[in-house]
């Protein structure tokens, strides 16, 4: 255990505190139906308890000691990665069919509650890592206590567990409690380009395990930690930062003649597609895309938040029945003066956003769409589509990197990634720079820098 974390159960004694089981439920989550049990601890706060299966007595339980985070896991703070912990846990408990996940209030903050850790993210808006932001306060780098979580567990009959943590404080704490821990289970989940930092901080100075996993190597997919393909994310004044990110074939095709493109690449190259869109503030596409493909752009295949989806139409032609409008996450559509006011209201009943946008010669002004997403507070923007809309800000300057995957077929005749910029003379193509390459499965994937003027090399 990190010797700063060691301090926190240095003096404590080592006495089971009394828990007292107050209700019992079943209760339905999106993860499926779990034994909800409450207890009251002598602290004056509540652990929850939610069970699968039959644990009573038994060994090796898949159990997770969640703390409690209000502003990750109710109102889905980018600032950490505890909902999306929380959402892991009780899926893996869920798939296994057997499991236990206490969740303990009162350990906002690591333990020093709401509206500390709030002025602690006011500190470290200022600068301080997620460490030096408590001690700059006069606060405990970690208070938290495990006895009553401990208690809750044993109190449910249970032997020993699999503990599903980054957290090695946590694993010490539950066995300086008496529970068996057999052995600890990571919690890998995709790094956004807001919490990076504070993910790392926990890693170097607390010790924790790193939640991004391993980097992508040749032949092998472990894509939470994209960070070389996105470079160095820096917002503009007037604009998010700006990824395209398409897959193609050798001969340069995203869609074969008659419009297919599922799949041109592998399972592993569209995980890394999620764990790029975990780490953005938003994902974007252009009509034609929602038309031909009806797209979720939501995180699925790895543990992430899924982002802001928006759409730029400029007419309102999505129809109201495409999957990037359901609810699971905020949809956004950038449309002009042109569109349908009936089509308006409709999608704002369904809680979707539609922004006026100024109109350019080719429909929405992407100008105008970023900044009005900059002034929303978006400040990483990936783009997947269609061809239209990557050419179209390819032309206008408005792209910090860029992202192709390259699919190991050829197809002849179809649709182009990038289609006429204007460049007669190989002089005047787009630079560009700080080349990014792995290999993964049986896809190549590359990215670059995208320079702001053409070069003249």
């Amino acid at each position: 255990m990190h010797s700063e974390e060691s301090e926190i159960f240095s003096n404590r004694q080592n006495v089971i505190p009394a828990v007292r089981e107050v209700a019992s439920l079943r209760l339905p989550t999106t993860a499926g139906e779990f034994a909800a049990h409450a207890f009251e601890c002598a602290s004056g706060f509540v652990c929850i308890a939610l069970v699968k299966g039959d644990i009573k007595g038994a060994q090796s339980v898949l159990a997770r000691v969640h703390s409690e985070c209000l502003t990750g896991d109710a109102l889905g703070s980018l600032r950490c990665d505890c909902g999306v912990q929380l959402k892991t846990a009780m899926r893996a408990i869920a798939a296994e069919g057997r499991g236990v996940l206490v969740y303990a209030t009162g350990h906002e903050g690591r333990g020093i509650g709401l509206i500390d850790k709030l002025r602690a993210y006011v500190e470290q808006d200022q600068g301080a890592d997620t460490v030096d932001a408590n001690l700059h306060l006069g606060l405990p780098l970690d208070s938290r206590d495990y006895r009553e979580a401990a208690a809750v567990i044993r109190a449910l009959g249970v032997a020993s567990v699999r503990l599903m943590t980054n957290n090695p404080g946590k694993v010490a704490g539950l066995r300086q409690a008496g529970v068996e821990v057999e052995s600890v289970k990571g919690v890998p989940t995709a790094g956004h380009t807001r919490n990076l930092r504070y993910l790392t901080t926990k890693q170097v100075r607390l010790g924790h395990l790193s939640p991004l996993g391993d980097e992508i190597v040749a032949s092998e997919a472990v894509p939470t930690d994209v960070s070389a393909l996105l470079g160095e994310v820096k917002p503009h004044g007037s604009r998010p930062y700006v990824v395209l990110k398409y897959a193609q074939t050798l001969d340069g095709r995203i869609a074969t003649s008659t419009g297919d493109s599922k799949w041109i690449s592998g399972t592993a190259e569209r995980t890394i597609s999620h764990a790029l869109r975990a780490r953005c503030d938003a994902v974007m596409v252009g009509i034609g895309t929602v038309l031909k493909d009806d797209p979720q752009l939501t995180v699925r295949l790895i543990a992430g938040a899924s982002p802001l989806r928006v759409i730029v139409d400029s007419t309102l032609a999505v129809p109201l029945t495409a999957l990037v409008l359901s609810e699971e996450v905020g949809t956004l559509v950038l449309t002009t003066h042109r569109a349908d006011a009936d089509k308006r209201r409709a999608l704002q009943e369904m809680n979707v956003g539609v922004r006026e946008v100024d109109e350019g010669a080719d429909g929405v002004d992407l100008t105008s769409a970023l900044r009005a997403l900059r002034e929303m507070g978006v400040e990483s923007l990936l783009v997947e589509g269609g061809a239209r809309l990557i050419t179209s800000l390819l032309a206008a300057s408005l792209v910090d990197r860029i992202i192709v995957a390259i699919a190991p077929m050829v197809i002849g005749k179809g649709t182009e990634g990038v289609g006429e910029l204007g460049v007669a003379r190989i002089s005047q193509g787009l630079a560009l720079s700080n080349r990014s390459m792995y290999v993964v499965d049986r896809d190549v994937v590359m990215a670059w820098d995208v320079g702001d003027t053409r070069s003249s090399a």
